[in-house]
């Protein structure tokens, strides 16, 4: 079974036209948690392109980000994983289980379109503080934590514009790609360098994001949980 997380109600308020207008209206936590909740980063909460109804705010404010979760707190499946992270795509946010338990969860920016990020049951390989993209070397990675070796596909540190915008990576805010820098395990390999002696902490990419529909986080009425599988198909091969 999947423990539900509370329902909560929420506002769609007008986006501020100024930096200065956002920070009179809402403290530095809130902003916090309006990036989570819109899908977007600080600079994207002013400037929607496309445009959106508004801002998605609380009703009410909570000092514990857990409780704005689309995902449930608990999730039997995973509760054999001393550590195992979910990125899902159609709501485009990751959450992270120690033990089948949520301890963190954070908006991203999965792969666009043309360049979705995969479907499917990964593994952290490698990690580095920063690293030029190999698809552009005027792009600098920061904070990257590599799950798709063979695809040089990550998470790190990049722009979170409300919508899929990566080339497959998974964007993510800088305190998400820090904190889960610090947090997840790297693989780790035998005498030879060219083998998998232990594996890296599991990553579970779900579902496709469904291009050409409303957003679904942006309607003050989605309010249901994240459906997380009843079980995981794990593959520990390494790719």
């Amino acid at each position: 079974l999947v423990a539900q997380a509370p329902v909560l109600e929420y506002r769609v308020e007008p986006l501020p036209k100024t930096a200065a207008e956002l920070a009179k209206r809402f403290d530095p936590e809130q902003i916090e948690v309006l990036e989570m909740l819109n899908r977007g980063d600080k600079a994207h909460l002013l400037r929607a392109d496309p445009p959106v109804p508004g801002l998605i705010v609380p009703a009410s404010w909570s000092a514990d980000p857990l409780v704005y979760s689309p995902f449930p707190a608990a999730w039997a499946a995973a509760e054999s994983l001393p550590k195992s992270i979910v990125v899902h795509q159609p709501m485009q946010a990751f959450a992270a289980y120690e033990y089948g338990k949520l301890v963190r969860w954070g908006p991203v920016s999965s792969g666009r379109k043309e360049t979705p990020t995969p479907e499917g049951t990964f593994n952290l390989t490698w990690r580095s503080r920063k690293r030029r993209s190999t698809d552009n070397n005027d792009w600098l990675l920061e904070w990257y934590f590599n799950f798709v070796n063979e695809r040089g596909i990550s998470f790190h540190l990049f722009d979170l514009p409300g919508y899929p915008a990566s080339h497959a990576c998974v964007r993510l805010l800088l305190r998400d790609a820090q904190w889960l820098y610090d947090w997840g395990e790297q693989w780790t390999l035998d005498e030879t360098k060219r083998h998998v002696a232990t594996a890296g902490t599991p990553v579970i990419v779900l579902g496709t994001y469904p291009f050409g529909t409303p957003a679904k986080w942006l309607s003050p009425d989605a309010t249901a949980p994240i459906d997380l599988p009843a079980a995981i198909s794990y593959d520990s091969a390494i790719r």
